[in-house]
């Protein structure tokens, strides 16, 4: 940090303790953030999960004993957004330790992915979590009839409850559910805990069970970071780093340093993914908030626009990424290292996050708990799902434009593909940014081929380029892009099935279906599509018909390949 953003921060925390941010949070005062408490008073219980949980462990390692002591080898967990984020930051931080399940997180409608991850199961020795907090995720409830359908074709009929779990609020659909099909447990969490803010619950505690994390070394890491986070002396030297990071997201974006850029020790990458719905679903609406960039490819100091704070999470022993935050340091942007001694040191960062963000909210002016765009996109899918089951069609719009491998939608003219993505971003000014919506096979190939887009996007552009794949994106920063200041340029590619499409059975035990996982994963990106227009946003949506990868590379511009050759 320089002089300037040095001031900037010691202003906010000054501003901080003035008002008694850190004691009013502590005491719930929904005042933080809004003078009405709906969706605040009851959506702050992940300021105590480390005061329960540990009374939850018995129970959690005796499960898991159970399943060791019947040859259980993998688990798949079937959910969205907060309720499979962070149960994949700890299958891929920490692995799958000795005699422990495999974990597979499935959060998709994407029929290749999980028809690929069916391929690797093994029924028998198979268990499913089906995670969610309303219990009534469209995207969760699919899965879940698809492979309770499956396991009934697989297993005996008495066999078929034991092979599933459920983590859920009380109450909810999937509560009873459970119950009724005889699941071997359900586990219910506490109901005053947002999805985005779940990670150290039973949401993520369970998931982490699973893998073979030790529970007991990550939440006395996470006791810890609680205790020192409700710290009030933050002027004039800060002793509550929540509330210092806190006040560097905030005291940045008032200052139109808005784009928080997280570059990250390899061990450490999938956190990113957690961090970023946290960020974008906590402060994209009103017309505001911060724009969390993750897994981005790395760049030359020059290709990034001034509106970026960089965040370099760094694990001891893992230095490959030094030299490039000192280059940018250097050239004057805004770096927060945060070390890390060991891997369970991230239970301290997913608290510091969740207070950080609830604090930073309150800088800028907007309610961190809830997500009121995220039901349109909801409402505008059940629109085209509902017209699928009347017509057989998902929509009857021609293409703007059309190639053997591709089909554009939105464009303005433009003689190709190529052309029509020049022209729309040749108004882009650095401050804006671009957001690819991925509605594809979430393949090692085709991610090459859009992190290779990104790094020509900005290069041309100097703009932050996001990625996220459909639907997860839409459980994560689906609620910024129709929220914040509309800055945001949108590019979608869709596809048809590349190798089978999947049938998502209407009904428990039923075998009629009248919708696919491809249909559904399309009336998606229509239904968002459509939402994002009508906040006036800008889209054009490619729609790939053959060889995914080679299509996204025919729409970068061939000096940028050559360049990089």
């Amino acid at each position: 940090m320089n002089a300037q953003h040095n001031e900037w921060i010691t202003q906010t925390l000054q501003k901080l303790q003035r008002e008694r941010v850190i004691s009013r949070l502590w005491a719930h005062d929904h005042t933080l953030w809004s003078s009405e408490p709906t969706e605040i008073s009851n959506r702050l219980g992940w300021l105590h999960c480390t005061e329960w949980i540990p009374a939850r462990l018995h129970q959690l390692n005796a499960f898991v004993k159970g399943l060791q002591k019947e040859n259980y080898r993998q688990a798949v967990l079937l959910g969205m957004g907060g309720s499979s984020l962070a149960p994949r930051v700890f299958r891929r931080v920490f692995g799958v330790q000795k005699i422990f399940l495999d974990l597979h997180v499935l959060d998709t409608t994407d029929p290749d992915t999980i028809a690929a991850v069916e391929q690797q199961l093994d029924y028998t020795k198979t268990i499913f979590i089906v995670s969610t907090k309303s219990g009534g995720t469209v995207e969760t409830f699919s899965l879940f009839r698809y492979f309770y359908n499956r396991c009934r074709s697989e297993l005996s009929q008495n066999e078929v409850g034991g092979h599933f779990i459920a983590i859920t609020d009380p109450g909810s659909t999937l509560a009873e559910i459970a119950e009724n099909l005889r699941f071997r447990a359900l586990f219910l969490n506490d109901p005053n805990i947002g999805g985005r803010y779940s990670a150290l619950s039973l949401f993520g505690m369970v998931p982490a069970a699973l893998v073979g994390v030790d529970l007991h070394t990550l939440l006395e890491q996470a006791a810890h970071a609680v205790q020192i986070s409700q710290v009030e002396s933050l002027f004039p030297e800060c002793q509550n780093p929540a509330a210092m990071l806190g006040a560097t997201l905030g005291a940045m974006a008032e200052h139109g340093i808005d784009k928080v850029t997280f570059l990250a020790s390899p061990s450490l990458e999938s956190f990113g993914d957690w961090v970023e719905q946290l960020i974008a679903e906590s402060s994209g609406k009103s017309g505001k908030g911060i724009l969390p960039v993750v897994g981005e490819p790395m760049g030359k100091p020059e290709e990034y626009g001034l509106d970026r704070l960089f965040v370099y999470l760094r694990l001891d022993g893992e230095p490959e990424l030094d030299d490039l935050t000192i280059a940018l340091q250097e050239r004057g942007y805004p770096i927060l290292t945060i070390s890390l001694a060991g891997r369970y040191n991230l239970a301290e960062q997913f608290f510091y996050w969740e207070m950080a963000t609830a604090i930073a909210c309150h800088l800028i002016g907007v309610n961190p708990f809830d997500q009121p765009n995220v039901e349109e996109t909801k409402a505008l899918t059940r629109q085209f799902v509902a017209a699928f089951k009347e017509s057989g069609k998902l929509s009857t719009r021609k293409p703007d434009l059309e190639t053997d491998s591709i089909e554009v939608f939105g464009s303005d003219g433009a003689p190709t593909p190529q052309a029509a993505l020049h022209s729309f971003l040749q108004d882009a000014s650095p401050s804006a940014y671009i957001a690819i919506q991925a509605y594809l096979p979430e393949t090692s190939e085709v991610n090459q081929s859009l992190q290779f887009l990104r790094q020509a996007l900005r290069r041309q552009t100097r703009c932050a380029v996001t990625l996220g794949y459909g639907p997860r994106y839409l459980h994560s920063t689906g609620q910024l892009h129709k929220g914040d200041a509309g800055e945001g340029y949108f590019l979608q590619f869709t596809c048809a099935p590349q190798v089978t499409d999947l049938p998502i059975p209407d009904e428990v035990a039923s075998p009629h279906s009248s919708i696919s996982f491809g249909t559904l994963k399309l009336a998606q990106a229509l239904g968002d599509q459509q939402a994002l227009l009508n906040h006036g946003r800008r889209v054009l949506r490619f729609h790939i018909k053959k060889d995914i990868p080679s299509a996204i590379s025919s729409l970068i511009p061939t000096s940028f390949v050559e360049n990089s050759s």
